[in-house]
């Protein structure tokens, strides 16, 4: 009880009221050798100068990156951040909003998500948004989920060049609902789906197929084979996207997709060394609107006829019975989905585009430096957004290093998922022609 803002008289006041001696008292249906007989093991505390000194020593520890040069991605992505959304979603009107739960006093945080979903259903291409997930993993779980729901099928397609982290998820989501996954493979040369594998699968008793665009290898897919198959034997096709490619590429919408869901974090949130993030997610049709997980903002009018926002179709189990809900996502992502929001109004349909252009451009031309290199190559033929692979007989974590110490985070080493000498980059807008010329250098001379 040390912690608590009372003296003795208000402690022995309160117990007092209860009927009990003591605090101990308290805790007395929990049996004794599960209860906590001595103090934790922890160090003294620390006058406030001391703390803030003990957190910028453990701060220098972490590597800097405004003093190191990211080529480093596979889901977290080092893109430009407008200093006007700082500002803007710090102000105390964003800050102070009320949880959306009772509409009458939460206009302005519902208007704040309502935009956010209107923005994510424009770019997807869509019909309706969510008002954000955790994260595009399991934003991509519960589109997964929603797709069995709704076909009333219990078998999901995932592509093997899907994210791996992003599969971990989505199995251990599905493995306790007893939804069985079938995988496709790829293609080692193009390292995009095979298509051939498709024949292998028994399309009725599918509820969705997963395609993601960009695959984990940075890859274009070839998205119209698995919709066909998928949508013509009454399944679902559920794509994850990068956002930031939708700046160049149709819309999942125009593609014939049923669900869309992606991670955020590119849409003006920081790395944050993975974290925090939002997942989005957007369907199409009545039908589907219906059982979208989460939460969603809907417009409507008061009484006189004015704008004003609710919270709609509510599908959350602490909304409606258990036995009806279709999801037991707990919160919406508020904070990152308006950051998200003041991102994309901030740059607008033209900047959007041009961060899409610039990062394709000088990945293209990271990637045609590198392969200059001798002992570098490109596995894969299949086209690339802002991600590619590279193959070189080295040891890339020990190259990555010594990348650290000439103030380099290098590529993701595919090592650690069974693809040995492959080395997966990622070149936002945010590099420089200089950046990238050094980079060269320091690892030519590295891999040589």
């Amino acid at each position: 009880m040390r912690y608590l803002p009372l003296t003795s008289e208000e402690k022995q006041e309160m117990l007092k009221t209860l009927g009990i001696e003591s605090v101990q008292e308290l805790f007395e249906d929990i049996p004794g050798d599960m209860r906590l007989k001595e103090d934790l093991d922890l160090p003294k505390g620390l006058s406030e100068a001391e703390l803030v000194r003990h957190f910028h020593e453990l701060a220098e520890k972490n590597a800097n990156l405004t003093s190191n040069v990211s080529f480093l991605g596979a889901g977290s992505y080092d893109h430009l951040i407008p200093s006007i959304i700082k500002h803007i979603v710090g102000r105390g009107e964003f800050l102070t909003a009320y949880t959306p739960y009772q509409a009458e006093i939460s206009q302005g945080v519902l208007q704040s998500i309502f935009e956010y979903q209107t923005l994510i259903a424009e770019i997807t291409g869509m019909e309706a948004a969510n008002a954000s997930m955790y994260d595009g993993a399991s934003a991509l779980a519960e589109a997964c989920l929603m797709a069995c729901a709704a076909t009333r099928r219990e078998v999901v397609v995932l592509p093997r060049n899907l994210h791996p982290e992003w599969e971990q998820v989505v199995r251990t989501y599905l493995e306790n609902q007893n939804v069985s996954i079938t995988y496709l493979a790829f293609d080692p040369k193009t390292g995009i789906i095979d298509l051939p594998s498709l024949e292998n699968i028994d399309w009725d008793e599918v509820a969705c197929a997963v395609v993601q665009q960009p695959n984990f290898f940075g890859l274009m897919e070839n998205i119209k084979p698995v919709k066909k198959l998928v949508q013509e034997h009454g399944g679902l096709l559920v794509m994850a996207v990068d956002p930031i490619s939708l700046g160049l590429l149709k819309s999942p919408g125009e593609l014939g997709a049923d669900i869309v869901v992606g991670d955020g974090q590119s849409l003006g949130n920081s790395m944050g060394f993975g974290g925090p993030s939002l997942g989005f997610f957007a369907t199409r049709g009545n039908k589907l609107i219906r059982r979208m997980p989460g939460r969603v903002v809907g417009e409507t009018v008061d009484e006189d006829g004015r704008r004003g926002f609710v919270l709609t179709l509510q599908t959350r189990e602490q909304h409606i019975r258990r036995e009806k809900a279709t999801s037991n996502i707990c919160s919406n992502q508020a904070l990152n989905a308006t950051i998200s929001a003041i991102y994309l109004s901030v740059l607008g349909k033209k900047g959007f585009s041009d961060v899409a252009h610039q990062s394709l451009q000088k990945a293209h031309y990271l990637k045609q430096r590198l392969l200059q290199i001798p002992g570098l190559s490109s596995p894969f033929s299949a086209p690339s957004f802002k991600e590619f692979v590279i193959k070189g007989a080295v040891n890339w974590e020990e190259i990555n290093l010594r990348l650290l110490d000439q103030g380099f985070l290098g590529g993701l080493s595919l090592a650690r998922y069974g693809l040995y000498d492959l080395v997966l980059f990622s070149v936002t807008e945010a590099r420089t022609k200089e950046e990238m010329d050094n980079f060269v250098n320091v690892l030519g001379g590295l891999v040589g």
